[in-house]
C-alpha cells in the first residue's frame, strides 16, 4: 500500500512540475555510480572478469538534460591529473545501464568528440555540441539500440580545446596535453564513474571534422587502450599551427604515420568508420579513400559511409551512422553482459 502511494505521489509531483513556469531538475545533482563505492553498502560481483566496477571517487556531475525516458547528462568539471587540464565533460548512460538486467556488466564506452572549437561556448569554457537536444544523438543511439543497429553505449562528451586555438587532440609541446586529456584522464572520470569494460573491446571514440580527426589519432596511437573510431568528415593529417617547430611531436600524432607502425607490428585490429557527405568538398572523400586504399589491410579494418546530400554537419552524420556506420563499430566491441548469465 505505502509503494502504491508513493508512486501515485511520484507521478502527481511530476505532474505538477510540469505545469510550474520554470520547473526544472537541470543543475540537481546526478549520480551514476550505480553499484560503485561509498555508497554504505557492499560493491555489487561483476558478472564477468573483464567488467570493471566503479573505481571512484564520484565525480559531481550536474544535470543539464533529461531525456523522456528519464535518462540524464551530466556536466563535472574535471581537473585532470595527468594532463593538468581543467574542463567540462558531459556524460550519458542509457536506460539499460539502470535495469537489473546488466546491473553487474560493464558498458562499452563511447567518447564523443565535437569539431571546431567544440562551439557554442559555455561560461568558463567551451562546450561540446553532442550534448545538445537540437542534435538528439543521445535520443537516436536509444532508437539505434532498440533497432538492434547499436550497442547501448555509455557516451562520454569531454571539451576538445581549451581555448580558441586547434590542438589536434595532442600533447602539443608549450601547450597543455590535450592527447593526455582526452586518453588518460577522460577515460579515468568514465571508469571512476560507471560500470565499463578493462579490455579495449569496450572503447571507443567518434567524432567530426578536427573531433574525427581527434578520434582517429587517438585509436591508432594506442590501440592497446581503444578499439574502434566513428570519424566523420575528419583531418587526416595533424594542421594545428601550434606545431610549428615540433615535427617529430607532430609526426608522433600522425594517423597516417601511426596506422604505418601499426601495420608494420601487425596488430591489434582497429576498426575505423569513415563518414562524408555527398555535399562536402571533394577532397574530405578523396582523402579517406586515400587513406583506406593505403592502409585500409591486415589488422587496419575501414569502412566509408558516403551521406547522400550530406554536408559537414553534426545532423548529416548522424544519417550516416543510422545507415551503418554506427553498427560497423557496434558489431566489433562488447556488449554488457545479462547478470543472469
Amino acid at each position: 500500500m505505502k509503494h502504491s502511494l508513493a508512486a501515485a505521489l511520484a507521478v502527481a509531483l511530476a505532474a505538477s512540475c510540469a505545469l510550474l513556469t520554470g520547473c526544472s531538475d537541470t543543475g540537481d545533482p546526478v549520480d551514476f555510480n550505480a553499484g560503485g563505492k561509498g555508497e554504505g553498502s557492499a560493491q555489487a560481483k561483476p558478472v564477468d572478469d573483464d567488467t570493471l566496477m566503479p573505481t571512484g571517487p564520484k565525480s559531481d556531475f550536474r544535470i543539464t538534460r533529461t531525456l523522456d525516458d528519464g535518462t540524464h547528462i551530466g556536466r563535472a568539471t574535471l581537473q585532470g591529473a595527468k594532463s593538468g587540464v581543467t574542463g567540462s565533460v558531459w556524460v550519458w548512460a542509457p536506460k539499460e545501464y539502470h535495469g537489473p538486467k546488466y546491473a553487474k556488466s560493464g558498458f562499452p564506452v563511447l567518447i564523443a568528440l565535437p569539431g571546431g572549437l567544440g562551439s557554442p561556448q559555455e561560461k568558463g569554457g567551451v562546450t561540446n555540441y553532442w550534448v545538445g537536444g537540437d542534435i538528439k544523438l543521445q535520443e537516436n543511439l536509444t532508437k539505434w539500440t532498440e533497432e538492434g543497429k547499436s550497442l547501448p553505449f555509455i557516451v562520454v562528451m569531454p571539451m576538445l580545446n581549451p581555448d580558441t586555438m586547434y590542438h589536434d587532440g595532442s600533447d602539443i609541446p608549450g601547450s597543455q596535453k590535450m592527447g593526455t586529456w582526452l586518453t588518460e584522464d577522460v577515460v579515468n572520470l568514465a571508469k571512476a564513474n560507471f560500470r565499463t569494460f578493462k579490455s579495449r573491446d569496450g572503447w571507443a571514440f567518434m567524432g567530426s571534422s578536427s573531433g574525427g580527426f581527434a578520434s582517429l589519432k587517438s585509436v591508432l596511437k594506442y590501440p592497446d587502450r581503444f578499439k574502434a573510431a566513428l570519424a566523420s568528415g575528419p583531418d587526416i593529417v595533424p594542421d594545428s599551427p601550434l606545431w610549428a617547430g615540433h615535427q617529430r611531436e607532430k609526426d608522433a600524432n600522425n594517423p597516417e604515420k601511426l596506422a604505418r607502425q601499426l601495420l608494420k607490428k601487425g596488430g591489434p585490429d582497429v576498426y575505423l568508420a569513415f563518414q562524408a557527405g555527398t555535399k562536402e568538398p571533394a577532397s574530405v572523400t578523396r582523402q579517406i579513400k586515400k587513406f583506406q586504399q593505403t592502409y585500409g589491410k591486415g589488422p587496419i579494418h575501414t569502412a566509408l559511409q558516403v551521406v547522400p546530400g550530406g554536408r559537414h554537419n553534426a545532423w548529416d552524420y548522424q544519417k550516416g551512422m543510422e545507415a551503418g556506420s554506427i553498427k560497423f563499430i557496434s558489431d566489433h566491441l562488447k556488449a554488457p553482459v545479462p547478470s543472469s548469465s
